[in-house]
Parts: C-alpha cells; sequence; structure tokens
C-alpha cells in the first residue's frame, strides 16, 4: 500500500502524529503524555510510530523542530514586509507579543521542555540550545541594522523580557502582562514606542 502524503509531499501520518504530540505535550507535558496516548489520538499503530520516530524523544525533538520553524517564519514575515529598520523592532516586538497571545498561553515551549530534560547533553537541550542562540543572534542582527546602542546587550534583554513574558502571561494573563512587555521590550531595544520610522536615519553611524 502506498504510503498516504501531504500537498507538500510530506508522510501524513507522520504529520498527524507530530501534530498531536505537539498539541499534548505543550498543553499537558511531555513526560505526562505517553506514546500509546499519542498513538491512539492520532489513529495509527505503534509500528507506523515507530516508523516515523525511533524514540519519544526523537519525536520531541520534531515538536521543537516545528516552534522554531514558527518563529523563523514569523522573523521572515517581518523582514519581507519592507519596514525601514527601527520599524521593523517594532513589528518584532508586536509579533512576539500576538505569538504569546495566540500560541504560546501556556508558557514557553522551550523553556517548559528543558524543565523536563535536564540533562544538558540530551537532544532535546540541544535543540533548546540552539533555538535560543538563533533567536538571539537574530534580535541582535534587527538591532544592528536600526542603530541600537548596544545590540549584544539590547538582544540578551529582550530574550529575557520575552522569556518573563511568557511566563507571566501563563500565570497573570496575558492582557495584563503584554503592556509591561511591549515598553520594555522597546526600552531594551533603544526604540521608543511610536518612534518615527522616518527618522531611522538618524540613529545611523
Amino acid at each position: 500500500m502506498a504510503t498516504r502524503t501531504t500537498p507538500t509531499g510530506a508522510s501524513a501520518a507522520r504529520e498527524r502524529l507530530l501534530a498531536t504530540a505537539s498539541e499534548l505535550f505543550y498543553r499537558e507535558g511531555i513526560h505526562s503524555v505517553g506514546v500509546d496516548r499519542i498513538v491512539g489520538a492520532a489513529g495509527v499503530t505503534r509500528a507506523t510510530f515507530y516508523r516515523h520516530f525511533p524514540s519519544k524523544e526523537d519525536l520531541v525533538e520534531a515538536y521543537l523542530g516545528v516552534e522554531d520553524a514558527n518563529i523563523r517564519g514569523a522573523f521572515e514575515a517581518a523582514e519581507a514586509s519592507g519596514a525601514g529598520p527601527r520599524e521593523l523592532v517594532g513589528l518584532v516586538i508586536d509579533g512576539l507579543a500576538d505569538d504569546v497571545a495566540r500560541h504560546h498561553t501556556r508558557g514557553c515551549p522551550f523553556i517548559n521542555a528543558a524543565a523536563e530534560y535536564p540533562d544538558p547533553s540530551s537532544g532535546v537541550r540541544r535543540a533548546v540550545g540552539a533555538h535560543r542562540e538563533w533567536f538571539r543572534s537574530e534580535l541582535r542582527h534587527v538591532l544592528e541594522a536600526a542603530g541600537a546602542p548596544d545590540p549584544e546587550l539590547g538582544a540578551a534583554e529582550l530574550v529575557l523580557a520575552r522569556d518573563a513574558a511568557m511566563v507571566g502571561g501563563y500565570l497573570d494573563g496575558w492582557e495584563r502582562v503584554r503592556p509591561a512587555f511591549v515598553a520594555s521590550a522597546h526600552r531594551a531595544a533603544g526604540v521608543p514606542i511610536g518612534d518615527d520610522p522616518a527618522g531611522e536615519s538618524d540613529v545611523q553611524d
């Protein structure tokens, strides 16, 4: 029997497993969701599961890969908007805030995964580390282009602000946390809220 595929050519069963696991992992935690639960919810056999994912940890890494790809896609969309460098900083901050509101109401999936995998040498922790390095680097590039006074420090502060906001949003409600996140993120970036993009050349060397 031929393997069913999605329009992109991916295995339909694999995509269904990954989508099911991603929802369950984020909503209920990774270790609390077993393979049997995932297989049953996805409507596939255990043999199908292990054909696509040799171990549960492989599935967890794939789940984090999806999260990573989604955030990368959001950055690419912002950069493709044609916004000027300083305007792009505001778009990125607003995009990060919107992402929490729409998709990450239970905290950061990478922090959550790291909490369940304390061994820093595990594949899961390496995936978390690689994502965070990319995220910090991407923020630094955006701030450099906007003429921020200290892009390295600004990027580090933005990462911390988002980490805190995702935890605070889960505990206190995002509508309460969002204004503080947006304000602190703009301060960290060195770009005031409502800054005029037309004046962006004034901060260039």
